[in-house]
């Protein structure tokens, strides 16, 4: 007995030895603290593992479950000065980043750059109105930019803003270029033989004329400008040595900070004024052996793309009207077949002057059935109507948000213009009534287009009641009066903002070779910018026969701009 227990306690003592070891070796490997139950080790959870026992007897310290973060310093951006208000008022308010003074301050400038732009601004090459030329090229506007003399114009002159949006995109200019305030570049320009400018876009005033530049011109509808040499981008550039930031996602928002451009298509309006149409005589006659609508072919293109066609068709329209003559032998009583619309339709008429002579050649009947055929198409008209209340009333239009208006008088003896309170017709100037009228349209936001049907006159200068009436007009707020009585071009005047054109010539009219220039017209093309008045394009027509304006050539085109501007003596 003694012998076995001794032997039992030789076996048992090593044996839970080794237990034990290997309890602590594992408590060790997992962190955990040991205590003894019945003589074996086992594991109890704990807050911690590798604090010393006094350290770990002490209270444990509350863990905020919500950090408050560090702040994070906000991007800081430099604001251009050059930059115009339309670009820097926004941006001030651009909620992502801190607008900063100082530019050694900012992780990013805001500022002129082709690089990655957020937005591009459109510059205008411009010149004195009384310019014959039309166009540059853009190598040639590069080459007087770098110095060399090769140039249409001697000088330049720009506002500072300006130079700056230019130099960031052409480099510094190597020649002399003058910088004037804004306001005084117009005077300085013309006050400066040879002189010529470059203004923003919506600086654009009908003092100027724009140069196109390889053909481009910011007034056109189709204008590209991605192609234009005067298109200048705003962006970001990070200054050396500044943080980068995030550029991506910086430039993402500022998108939705800044407008994408100065010139927006959504704001642009075109009216084009034409002259006289007389679907009648000799006209007539070739549109019934070439086609309806031969007259069209060359400038229908230029007069559908317009998106305020204005037509001043002096003729009424007649279901039964007679065959028409080369001549008319019977005298000047004239009508128009019912299918002489479809030159009309094609080429995008949109309103009607109705202040023409022979709208009452055919009488009453006739005059309410040519109306009856103008309503059927949607077309608004002035000038004339079923009676007097409706002939005098202006024409109200908006587009693209330009609130544009329409208003039009015969001025010749009574006898033309039959409009009456029962009777319809043009309607007979009443000065006072007009320009009353056109201060009306002005006070309520509109910009007046008057249209005369005066006396005709063979002449380039209008006659002294004519500029008289004309200016009238004009010093009580009409932005364009136009003479769509002329058989022949006529003089241009400018008038602080408005244009005054005393006659066009014809438009579809067949008195070629019947006086000098007779032959020639104006098609003038009005332009309309977010509630402005820019200026004018006056696009030039010649006839060689008796129904069908054609462009004319380049050579043909300066003989007639240079005649007409010294004739009308602007300087």
């Amino acid at each position: 007995m003694h012998e076995f227990l001794k032997r039992r306690r030789t076996l048992t003592l090593p044996y839970l030895l080794q237990i034990a070891l290997i309890g602590m070796l594992a408590a060790c490997q997992t962190g955990m603290p040991l205590t003894a139950t019945a003589g074996l080790p086992t594991r109890t959870p704990t807050a911690t593992s590798s604090l010393p026992a006094a350290e770990a007897s002490q209270p444990p310290t509350a863990v905020n479950p919500n950090p408050t973060p560090t702040p994070e310093q906000p991007v800081r951006v430099w604001l251009d000065p050059a930059l115009p208000k339309a670009i820097t008022e926004p941006a001030a308010g651009w909620a992502e980043v801190q607008i900063v003074s100082d530019a050694a301050d900012a992780d990013f400038e805001l500022t002129y750059t082709n690089q990655n732009p957020a937005a591009t601004w459109v510059f205008a090459l411009v010149a004195p109105f009384d310019t014959v030329l039309d166009e540059v090229s853009g190598d040639q506007l590069r080459a007087f930019w770098q110095g060399q003399a090769d140039f249409p114009a001697d000088s330049l002159v720009m506002s500072g803003p300006t130079l700056a949006a230019l130099s960031a995109s052409l480099g510094k200019p190597t020649l002399s270029v003058q910088t004037r305030l804004a306001e005084e570049l117009v005077d300085a320009a013309w006050a400066q033989p040879s002189t010529w400018a470059v203004v923003p876009f919506e600086e654009i005033q009908p003092r100027w004329k724009v140069i196109a530049i390889d053909g481009l011109s910011p007034l056109h509808k189709d204008f590209d400008a991605a192609s234009y040499l005067l298109s200048v981008g705003v962006g970001l550039v990070t200054p050396a040595g500044a943080k980068k930031g995030e550029s991506a996602s910086l430039h993402a928002s500022l998108l939705q900070v800044l407008p994408p451009s100065n010139r927006l298509p959504e704001k642009l309006t075109t009216v084009v004024l034409t002259g006289v149409t007389a679907m009648v005589r000799a006209t007539a006659k070739e549109m019934e052996l070439y086609g309806i609508t031969r007259p069209a072919d060359e400038v229908g293109a230029l007069l559908r793309e317009a998106d305020i066609t204005h037509i001043s068709n002096e003729i009424p329209f007649v279901a039964d009207c007679p065959p028409p003559r080369w001549v008319q032998e019977e005298g000047l009583v004239f009508c128009s077949d019912d299918r002489y619309m479809d030159l009309l339709r094609e080429v995008g008429t949109d309103v009607v002057e109705l202040t023409g002579d022979h709208f009452q050649d055919f009488g009453p009947e006739a005059m309410l059935h040519t109306l009856e055929l103008y309503d059927k198409e949607g077309w608004p008209y002035y000038g004339g109507g079923k009676d007097l209340a409706q002939a005098r009333q202006p024409l109200k239009l908006t587009h693209n948000g330009n609130k544009i208006a329409f208003l039009g008088c015969n001025a010749k003896a009574p006898g033309y213009a039959t409009a009456s309170e029962t009777n319809p017709g043009a309607y007979h100037c009443d000065m006072a009534y007009m320009t009353a009228t056109v201060k009306q349209l002005v006070s309520e936001g509109y910009l007046p287009i008057v249209t005369f049907q005066h006396v005709e006159v063979y002449q380039w200068e209008p006659t002294e009641q004519m500029a008289q009436d004309f200016q009238q007009m004009a010093e009580a707020g009409a932005v364009i009066v136009s003479g769509s009585q002329a058989h022949r071009p006529q003089i241009v005047a400018l008038d602080g903002g408005s244009l005054i054109h005393y006659g066009l010539g014809n438009l579809f009219f067949d008195q070629m070779g019947w006086f000098e220039d007779s032959d020639k017209a104006f098609i003038d093309r009005h332009v309309f910018y977010d509630g402005v008045y820019l200026g004018v394009e006056l696009l030039t027509v010649q006839f060689f026969d008796y129904s069908q304006p054609v462009w004319m050539t380049p050579e043909a085109r300066a003989d007639l701009l240079g005649r007409l501007f010294t004739a009308s003596a602007l300087r």
